[in-house]
C-alpha cells in the first residue's frame, strides 16, 4: 500500500499527558491528528485493551488512523489499523501474516545497518533515531543526528521516513528539510502547559510550506 504520513505524527503516554489513551485521541483529534500512535508501557494488557478498543471507536468516527506500539495482538483484537515495531518485537513477516496487506506496519530502526536490513522487509514506513537525546524511552539507543538522518532519506527512496526522539518545536523544521517526511511526537505534544489540541495544532503550524515550498 502507498501511504502518506503526516508531518506530525502523534504519540499517546498517560504518564506524561496524565490522561487515559482514550481522551489523548479524542484531544489529538481537536488538534487535527489523522494518524495517531498508541504507546503503553506500564499497565496490564487487559487494561490497555480496553483503553485501546475505545480509542479505536473515537478515532473511526472521526475518519482518522490508529496505529498500536509494540502489541500485535491488541492491534488484530481491536482491528486497529496497524501496529509499529521495534527490533524486539514480533518479527514483521509475522505481524504481516497476521493482520494482513491493509495493515500499516511501522519499524524503528537506530543504525544504517538496521535500515538496511529494514528496507527489504514488508513496512509502510521507517522510523529512524533517536535524533536527539530523549527522556521517553528508558535505556534509549545512540543519538544518530540529522546529518545521518539525511543519509537514511537517501538510502530509503520512496519508502516513508518517520524520525523520531527527543524532537521538540524548535527543531521540526530542521528535521523535515532534513529529510524526514514525519515527525513523531511524544512529549512536546503532551506536555501539560497546553491543552493537547493546541500544543499539536501549534507543532502542525510549524511545518506549513512557504510558496516556493521551503519550510516557514
Amino acid at each position: 500500500m502507498s501511504l502518506t504520513l503526516p508531518k506530525i505524527y502523534p504519540i499517546t503516554d498517560t504518564t506524561i499527558s496524565g490522561f487515559s489513551h482514550r481522551d489523548q485521541v479524542k484531544q489529538l483529534i481537536e488538534g487535527g491528528a489523522t494518524l495517531i500512535q498508541l504507546r503503553e508501557k506500564r499497565t496490564s494488557p487487559r487494561e490497555f485493551f480496553q483503553d485501546a478498543r475505545e480509542a479505536l471507536s473515537i478515532a473511526r468516527s472521526a475518519g482518522v488512523k490508529l496505529i498500536i506500539n509494540d502489541r500485535v495482538d491488541i492491534a488484530l483484537a481491536i482491528g486497529a489499523d496497524g501496529v509499529h515495531l521495534g527490533q524486539t518485537d514480533m518479527p514483521v513477516e509475522a505481524a504481516r501474516r497476521l493482520l494482513g496487506d491493509d495493515a500499516i506496519i511501522g519499524f524503528s530502526t537506530h543504525s544504517m545497518s538496521q535500515v538496511q536490513e529494514a528496507v527489504r522487509l514488508p513496512i509502510d514506513y521507517l522510523a529512524f533515531g533517536p535524533i536527539f537525546p530523549t527522556a521517553s524511552k528508558a535505556n534509549p539507543d545512540p543519538i544518530v543526528g540529522l546529518a545521518e538522518l539525511a543519509q537514511v532519506k537517501n538510502l530509503v527512496g520512496s519508502l516513508p521516513l518517520v524520525a523520531i526522539g527527543g524532537i521538540g518545536t524548535g527543531a521540526i523544521r530542521e528535521v523535515l528539510m532534513s529529510g524526514a517526511d514525519s515527525v513523531a511526537i511524544i512529549s512536546a505534544v503532551l506536555n501539560r502547559a497546553n491543552p493537547i489540541a493546541k500544543n499539536l495544532r501549534i507543532l502542525r503550524n510549524l511545518t506549513v510550506l512557504g510558496r516556493k515550498g521551503q519550510l516557514c
